[in-house]
């Protein structure tokens, strides 16, 4: 996966923040963040040296886990959840591709049935009093 943005740039995946101000951030023990790292139910960016970096995304992705860990939800059912959320994202995402692919194949090649329609033309009337 190649980094297209420019060095400075710093956007919601930007691995920012160290696993103490995370936690502060996420209302979660630190111990509870490496947990849930370890359980693949969230995952910071690494420094070369291998420490944790966590991004907004990251630390909105704890909050959702801690709220739904609150709820009841064990933890294999928060990381399905996870995936299933991130299938349904990707999929939202290609439907919306296809339909701009869809759109643009119709302007260039319309069909023929709706290409001869004529449109009837609407007359208004005015009561008269």
């Amino acid at each position: 996966m190649t980094d297209k943005r420019e060095p400075h740039e710093i956007d919601d995946e930007t691995g920012l923040y160290v696993i103490s101000v995370a936690a502060e951030l996420s209302g979660l023990h630190p111990q509870t963040l490496r947990q849930y790292d370890r359980l693949g139910l969230v995952s910071p960016n690494r420094t070369e040296g291998r420490n944790r970096r966590y991004s907004l995304r990251d630390i909105a992705s704890l909050r959702m886990v801690q709220r739904l860990v609150g709820e009841g939800i064990n933890h294999a059912g928060v990381k399905r959840i996870i995936e299933l959320e991130t299938a349904m994202a990707n999929m939202a995402i290609e439907v919306a591709q296809l339909r701009i692919e869809v759109d643009a194949l119709l302007a260039q090649n319309p069909p023929k049935n709706l290409k001869n329609k004529k449109q009837s033309k609407l007359i208004v009337y005015e009561e008269e009093n």
